[in-house]
């Protein structure tokens, strides 16, 4: 069976998401200590949900992109991967309850506006058995300004295109941090094409979530710290628990 060929949405995911790890313990830390099913929201191309789920873990990825939603179905063939949703992380409805439900990777930041924050939350209440926990990633504060050094881009060849992804430095923007990239295509006949990406992680405090959580339903359950690396701003993980208020 030939390899399908991957998107531009897929190849970027990969290339910018794909190589960080240092989150994926504690995520299986989490798991192993639930009882029952695990859904990620933000699940992008199965970062984590794949990793899970070749530990013998009953995980769904839920995302927003169609195209990824395509690639993690495919990959999930090979892992026993429960499924793969197309849905809205801010307005989801899926029938069922989890043990344990994921929001990596600053996905509750990526949310325009507080309101869709609020209803995500709700829904993630809404979908969390008796007792089991929430685990959401989110980055307090940023570095501004351009990297003193010059960063090592990210890098992927597929089907002989280069794609290489250089983080150029964060702005601060009234309530939100911009991070932005350079994204640059090497054709095989040696073509150049180049984009900027710029991402809007809205300013969130663990504090804040917190309060918010609790105005869904859904308990402090404690913090988790992972520590800046030279290529990832350090997070906190705010763990939130069904069943108070």
């Amino acid at each position: 069976m030939s390899t399908p060929t991957l998107t531009d949405a897929v190849v970027w995911q990969d290339v910018e998401c794909g190589g960080y790890a240092a989150d994926l313990p504690l995520w299986s830390q989490l798991a192993r200590e639930s009882e029952g099913p695990v859904l990620e929201l933000g699940s992008g191309c199965g970062r984590v949900a794949l990793h899970l789920s070749r530990q013998g873990h009953d995980v769904t990825g839920l995302e927003s992109d169609p195209e990824l939603v395509e690639e993690l179905r495919r990959r999930g063939t090979s892992t026993a991967l429960a499924g793969a949703v197309h849905a809205d992380a801010a307005a989801f409805s899926l029938g069922e309850r989890f043990g344990l439900i994921l929001a990596p990777m600053q996905v509750l930041q990526l949310l325009p506006v507080a309101e869709r924050r609020r209803s995500c939350l709700a829904a993630i209440a809404a979908h969390l058995r008796p007792g089991a926990q929430a685990a959401i990633a989110i980055v307090e504060d940023c570095a501004t300004g351009v990297p003193a050094a010059p960063p090592i881009p990210d890098v992927r060849e597929t089907d002989g295109w280069v794609y290489s992804s250089l983080p150029l430095g964060v702005i601060e923007e009234g309530d939100a941090f911009v991070v932005e990239r350079l994204r640059q295509k090497v054709s095989p006949a040696g073509s150049l094409e180049e984009t900027r990406d710029s991402i809007r992680l809205r300013k969130l405090t663990a504090a804040a979530l917190e309060d918010e959580g609790r105005e869904a339903g859904l308990k402090p359950a404690g913090r988790r710290t992972l520590e800046e690396s030279e290529m990832h701003a350090g997070s906190v993980i705010v763990l939130l628990e069904a069943g108070g208020r």
